[in-house]
């Protein structure tokens, strides 16, 4: 199979046409490229707009195509735009034929915990999937409820906890910076798809689901892992285990009704990133971790046009467009990491709090990314060494846990209960917002003005006001005097790392830290793809307890 590079096409003759020009116009630009050797056009393998010239915006594709002459066009064809490729079909490689009563136990319906459990159970492992919160449909009910202040939060269904994860009340982003020569990331693309997702995720450079669609797509994967043996216990907790001769040997779990124990070598510990009570609990056992780094900062809002027009300068296909994204990063002048974080084109903010007295942002948009404004994380690196400058002490693995809740409460008093939310302008200055400018907030939950200067340390802020100066240098209006600003976004990735070796297992043999939480990946599909992974070390080591016991 051969793969051709940078094929351009004006976005004026794909969106101005039916569909299936697509496919034509790349058929006539492979075959001008390719001088007269025959092939056969197999697919879109990436997809992207090509902005650079705001007044010629270009549709960039790669191609995969096969053909009998592929060795002579590689030989005769100068071009480095086409190369060779292959493509990489993912195999589980361990299938269960035992009949063990023993079953593996996965703690977190989220994507790693979720498609830990898909390919064990598609394999015949019957794997046991614990999660605290409810199934997506009844969780939806709670989020919707507390957003709209019909209820108080539930502090186990909510926009942290419950089935899919963080990850669906989300943009559903998909795009990630990890390498997977062996077809995982492709695997869940396509597991995605056959879920319901739509097919451009398998090519658009930036791919998204949508929160609408997520959760249909968790509802059809909880529906698969059921039918090959899988179980999923809802509104369960993952309470304590207990170990023999440094092995699991016993989980115990919690529901409403009662506190019983389960029998299990294998315990699969697939938390979000909010788990606190679970990560107390482990800390108390000893089990091996340490605090890591992590972000913490404000969601910035901006109309859509703003971002649209900066992006794709003004024109009159601006609204046949998708809604414009940006990536921004900025080291400030005290040596900070300042970026922007889960940018939502077209959303929404939305309280993401997961227990009482935290004011927690995040950013959520559905498959059109249609609403009035865009939004993204503006966000600060921490490290240890913060930790301990607050008075936390480092050797405590949960220090990093312990800095966002001081920040989070500190946050849901500004807002004296609500999201605490500000104008850029004033929030630069240290004044108090009284009313809104040219952008009005679109956010999900109660909120109020605050000063969101005395929800971060002072470090934070000063790098947060000089990153976001900066970044307008790159998109015009971005440090817009009335960009609304709500805070404080502090769940960007897990305060922790649970250790694990080469056979993904800790140090107590049979638990298997995995995906975000436990400070393994960093969104949805890295997550998804560490639980492929975890799924195949536990195989393996199932076996292999199977086979020592023969």
């Amino acid at each position: 199979m051969l793969r051709i590079n940078q094929i351009k096409i004006p976005v004026k003759e794909i969106l101005c046409k039916n569909c299936s020009v697509e496919q034509e116009l790349l058929i006539q630009k492979a075959n001008r490229i390719l001088k007269g050797y025959s092939f056969e056009f197999i697919r879109i393998s990436k997809k992207s707009i090509d902005a650079r010239d705001k007044k010629n915006l270009m549709y960039s594709y790669s191609i995969d195509i096969k053909s009998k002459d592929e060795s002579l066009i590689l030989k005769r064809i100068h071009n480095n735009n086409i190369m060779s490729t292959k493509d990489v079909s993912y195999q589980f490689p361990f299938k269960n034929s035992s009949q063990s009563t023993l079953r593996p136990v996965i703690v977190g319906a989220g994507p790693a915990g979720y498609f830990c459990a898909l390919y064990l159970a598609r394999n015949g492992y019957r794997p046991i999937v614990i999660e605290r919160g409810k199934k997506v449909e009844e969780r939806m009910v709670d989020v919707n409820d507390f957003w709209n202040s019909i209820e108080k939060i539930n502090p186990n269904s909510n926009v942290s906890f419950g089935e899919g994860g963080a990850g669906t009340f989300s943009d559903g982003k998909l795009n990630t910076g990890i390498k997977d020569p062996h077809g995982r990331i492709e695997a869940v693309l396509k597991d995605f798809v056959s879920f319901g997702a739509n097919k451009e995720i398998l090519y658009l450079n930036k791919p998204h689901i949508g929160t609408d669609i997520l959760c249909k797509v968790m509802k059809h994967m909880r529906d698969e892992i059921i039918s090959n043996g899988g179980d999923i216990r809802f509104s369960t907790q993952f309470t304590d285990y207990h170990i023999d001769d440094n092995h699991i040997i016993s989980i115990v779990l919690k529901n409403s009704s009662e506190e019983y124990v389960i029998k299990s070598n294998a315990l699969i510990l697939a938390l979000g990133h909010s788990a606190r009570d679970t990560f107390r609990m482990l800390a108390s056992h000893k089990l091996s971790m340490e605090p890591k780094a992590f972000a913490v900062g404000l969601r910035i809002e901006h109309s859509r046009e703003i971002i649209d027009i900066g992006q794709y300068g003004k024109n009159d296909i601006i609204d046949k467009l998708p809604a414009a994204d940006y990536k921004m990063t900025y080291r400030s002048s005290e040596g900070r990491s300042v970026y922007s974080f889960c940018m939502c084109p077209g959303g929404f903010v939305v309280n993401a709090s997961s227990n009482y007295n935290q004011s927690v942002v995040n950013g959520m948009s559905n498959h059109a990314r249609n609403e009035k404004n865009s939004n993204s994380a503006i966000v600060v690196n921490v490290t240890p060494e913060d930790f301990k400058y607050e008075g936390f002490d480092m050797s405590d693995p949960l220090a990093g846990m312990y800095f966002q809740e001081k920040y989070e409460a500190l946050a849901y008093k500004e807002g004296k209960g609500n999201i605490p939310i500000q104008l850029f302008d004033d929030y630069e200055n240290g004044r108090l917002s009284t009313q809104f400018g040219m952008m009005k907030p679109n956010i999900k939950g109660a909120y109020t003005f605050g000063n969101l200067k005395n929800c971060l340390p002072h470090y934070v802020n000063n790098a947060i006001i000089e990153g976001i100066h900066a970044y307008a240098k790159k998109l015009s209006e971005f440090d817009h005097k009335d960009a609304v600003l709500s805070g404080i976004e502090s769940r960007t990735s897990s305060p922790i790392r649970i250790h694990r070796n080469e056979q993904f297992m800790s140090d107590t043999i049979g638990i298997f830290p995995c995906g975000e939480g436990a400070g393994y990946a960093g969104g949805i599909t890295s997550a998804a793809v560490d639980g492929i992974k975890v799924a195949e070390a536990v195989a393996q080591y199932m076996i292999k307890q199977e086979t020592d016991n023969e």
